[in-house]
């Protein structure tokens, strides 16, 4: 497994954490982080997918 993929699930549950922290506190730069670091982590994790998929591929 990649190491992209793990980080990035990590960075979604703690972007996800902060946006809904700043929603429930009325912060919207909390709120606007959190769904930043929302997405790069989405997106990393997308990253680490893909990396799985070709080494996947690969050995075939």
């Amino acid at each position: 497994m990649d190491k992209n993929r793990i980080a990035g699930a990590g960075k979604e549950i703690k972007g996800a954490t902060k946006e809904a922290l700043g929603k429930v506190t009325g912060n919207i730069g909390k709120q606007a982080a959190g769904t930043v670091e929302k997405k790069v982590g989405t997106a990393q994790r997308k990253i680490g997918e893909a990396a799985d998929k070709a080494r996947s591929d690969a050995r075939r």
